[in-house]
């Protein structure tokens, strides 16, 4: 089907727990998902000190998002899906 390989965009908030700062949970989403990734804003505390929160754009076939949010989700971060991003 047409639909399953058109490229499209998502984007999405995620907040990264301090204890998953050491883990590549975004490289993981380009190497493992083979998504291409913008990161359009970004709040980490110096020394890995807090929660990270990370504003991505998310390009790729409809199924690669799909399983790259479904990892994202058995990490269980949490995540905000909306279109208006930008506007938070």
């Amino acid at each position: 089907m047409a639909f399953h390989n058109t490229l499209t965009h998502k984007r999405i908030r995620i907040r990264i727990p301090k204890n998953y700062h050491q883990e590549p949970v975004i490289s993981r989403l380009v190497s493992d998902y083979g998504l291409t990734i913008n990161i359009s804003a970004a709040i980490l505390g110096a020394n890995a000190v807090g929660d990270g929160w990370f504003d991505l754009d998310l390009q790729g076939k409809n199924t690669q998002i799909d399983s790259g949010l479904t990892y994202l989700k058995d990490l269980e971060l949490e995540i905000w899906e909306d279109t208006n991003i930008g506007d938070w």
